[in-house]
């Protein structure tokens, strides 16, 4: 500037042979200044402050949980090998009773599969009891009770317990079923599950260490291929599976019963309280009890228990909404309490970021909404700053999500290819932004405690890629008006996308088309959902009348 100040009254020619090498440097370095978006003249203004203040803090909290994920990668690989093995094995004769625990409410189109895998344990009859927990209100009560006394006759040690009053929802349900069981272990399985024959025999000999409380397996998928919705799932659960809980079991963390597939030892549970129902996620609200009292946990990463998966979109936000607002209200409830613990520092900081992590949703929301006028404000700042400020924040924020579950998804696919899977995990990014506003209701939800009911995962028994039965099914979940604000924020994306492709700010059309697709995807796929299968059932409401 001060050059060109001083032979303001020059051609451009005159400066080139009077003052060539250093006229050529104020070219360049103004071409690099104009190119790079950044005017001599700009200065920031109150509305720039507050925008870039205010996305900087939410990037800088998110990166600070994106380097806690990082850390369980580096740990995860570090520890995958150190595979449990429990301290001494039964005799055939001394292997305990085990009562096995099935938890219902209106599952009619899934009992009976789950019966028929209980019934084939290769476990010794005579040291199994099976109680099927039921609080149905529709035909699932008829349908449970016919497929137990079946059983019944075959010679079976298993009892039909139906509740009238679903007081205490799931937890209260095994709490009523502990009243009667006989077994000093307890297995419980889900109504989604379908357990393999040798499902108790891998986990019980772990019980021959009096200090073990809970033995778990991991969760597999037996229609995580169905469509579009279930590969994201598998995905994100897979992240949580192999990752997560492999990492907090094996590094002397915190680990969470997950509320199936798994064995607890009775007493762990009496002495810790029992099974409680003032959270909705009661099965982490136990498992920390129970630790906080030095019971120990087993997790078996190679172990897998398969489960359906919800096909529906509706049903897997309502899902992801239950689990997000119940560890919030377990934090609530818990932590002061491990934080007086005497624990080691490092699990109590690991078991701050397990617990609040939920609170990323809402900040996504203040995130995605400073998109569009991010793009105004960082139209004027060059490439320089977006290296020093943007980059090492977006690394632990976005790429330590590819870290996670890429990480999974290369554990498990070892063996039938992992390329396919990967090309997912943007995906996978976009829907964890599209749940944004669902999950960040829960989480509001629970800090200024609102209670709600326990909302069970609708199953149709999906397993075939073919199936399409279930869009006529009951147990169909509303939309609500979650949508329609998912699809404004979509159209307020699109938006930012044409104003950043007409401004040449290419770079940014990648990571606003992420907000696009998530929101996009959810709210569009709610309704769309939601309106076919109430199309489906309208027309064969005549068929189903004519047959009763």
């Amino acid at each position: 500037m001060f050059f060109l100040q001083e032979h303001v009254e020059k051609t451009p020619d005159q400066l080139w042979k009077e003052h060539g090498e250093v006229y050529s440097k104020f070219v360049d370095e103004w071409y690099w200044r104009t190119q790079s978006n950044i005017s001599t003249l700009y200065r920031l203004d109150a509305f720039d402050w507050v925008v870039l203040i205010l996305y900087f803090t939410i990037l800088s909290v998110l990166a600070v949980y994106g380097a806690y994920r990082v850390k369980q990668v580096v740990d995860f690989w570090r520890y995958r090998r150190f595979q449990p093995e429990p301290k001494a094995r039964f005799a055939e004769a001394d292997l305990p009773l085990i009562t096995v625990q099935l938890p219902l409410f209106n599952e009619m189109y899934v009992v009976e599969r789950l019966l028929q895998a209980v019934t084939s344990f290769d476990y010794p009859r005579e040291k199994l009891e099976i109680q099927v927990l039921d609080d149905s209100t529709d035909e699932t009560v008829a349908l449970a009770r016919a497929t137990v006394e079946r059983y019944q006759s075959l010679g079976f040690r298993i009892h039909y317990v139906h509740r009238d009053d679903r007081t205490g929802y799931k937890a209260g349900a095994l709490e009523n079923g502990n009243r009667t069981a006989k077994g000093d272990l307890l297995a419980i399985f889900d109504a989604d599950f379908v357990p393999k024959p040798d499902c108790l025999r891998k986990l019980v000999h772990f019980f021959t260490d009096e200090g073990v409380g809970c033995a778990q397996m991991r969760w597999s998928h037996i229609n995580g291929s169905y469509n579009l919705l279930t590969r994201l799932q598998t995905i994100m659960l897979d992240g949580h599976f192999v990752v997560e809980q492999t990492v907090r079991n094996r590094t002397g963390g915190f680990f969470n019963f997950n509320g199936t597939a798994g064995i607890w030892r009775r007493r762990a549970i009496e002495l810790s309280g029992g099974w409680q129902h003032d959270t909705l996620t009661e099965d982490t609200d136990l498992s920390f009890r129970a630790q906080l009292m030095g019971w120990r946990f087993i997790y078996l990463l190679d172990e897998d228990a398969p489960a359906e998966i919800p096909v529906e979109i509706n049903a897997f936000k309502a899902q992801q909404r239950r689990w997000a607002k119940g560890v919030m209200q377990v934090g609530l409830k818990l932590y002061p309490r491990i934080w007086r613990a005497p624990l080691p520092l490092r699990v109590k900081a690991e078991m701050f970021f397990r617990l609040t992590g939920n609170i990323s949703y809402p900040l996504m929301i203040v995130a995605s909404f400073l998109q569009f006028p991010l793009l105004l404000v960082r139209y004027n700042q060059g490439f320089y700053h977006l290296l020093v400020f943007d980059a090492p924040i977006l690394f632990f924020s976005t790429v330590s999500v590819i870290l996670f579950y890429g990480s999974a998804v290369w554990y498990l696919d070892r063996d039938v290819g992992r390329g396919r899977r990967l090309l997912h995990l943007p995906l996978v990014m976009a829907i964890g932004i599209g749940l944004a506003f669902s999950n960040a209701r829960a989480v509001l939800e629970a800090l200024f405690g609102v209670k709600s009911e326990f909302v069970r995962t609708p199953k149709y028994q999906v397993e075939q890629g073919t199936d399409t039965t279930w869009k006529a099914k009951k147990y169909k979940r509303k939309h609500g008006w979650l949508p329609l604000l998912e699809l404004s924020f979509a159209v307020y994306f699109f938006c930012a996308v044409l104003y950043a492709a007409h401004m040449h700010l290419f770079g940014t059309i990648p990571f606003l088309m992420l907000f696009l697709f998530g929101y996009g995807y959810i709210g569009t796929m709610s309704l769309m959902q939601t309106s076919s299968v109430r199309r489906i059932q309208h027309f064969f409401r005549p068929f189903a009348a004519r047959k009763v």
